[in-house]
């Protein structure tokens, strides 16, 4: 297995690990980080960083695709520091009209993490049928 392959099957195993946990609703969910961060809330930002992070490591430099992976990176790192900016509290609980512009956010999010990584994942089939260091 190449270090390459290793790096995506990392970052599926910790996302699939993260939707698990929020599946089932684990206990550890609820416990707190320094400052009230909840774990649940950076166990739910690592599901899209985790799918885009394999999504940039399947591209090929200089790409389309590596920039929309690097573009939907960065949006999903920052999901969680926005989030908490929205609601004003780690917890992300809101209330009014934020809530409608925070789910707005974390379907873009979510939507831009998972197009990213199938379109990654789609390249580097035909890409492997021919050998070449796509993936």
């Amino acid at each position: 297995m190449t270090t390459k392959s290793a790096s995506v099957v990392a970052l599926m195993a910790l996302a699939t690990f993260a939707i698990f946990s929020l599946v089932v609703g684990a206990p550890y969910l609820e416990s707190r980080l320094p400052g009230g961060l909840p774990l649940g809330n950076v166990l739910a930002a690592l599901v899209p960083c985790a799918m885009a992070g394999a999504a940039v490591v399947l591209s090929l430099r200089g790409t389309v695709l590596r920039a929309a992976s690097l573009a939907s990176l960065v949006g999903a790192v920052l999901w969680l520091p926005g989030s908490v900016a929205l609601a004003g509290n780690p917890e992300l609980n809101f209330g009014g009209e934020r809530g409608s512009v925070w789910l707005a956010l974390t379907i873009g999010v979510a939507a831009g993490s998972a197009s990213t990584l199938l379109w990654a994942l789609a390249a580097s089939v035909p890409a492997r049928i021919r050998g070449t260091n796509a993936a």
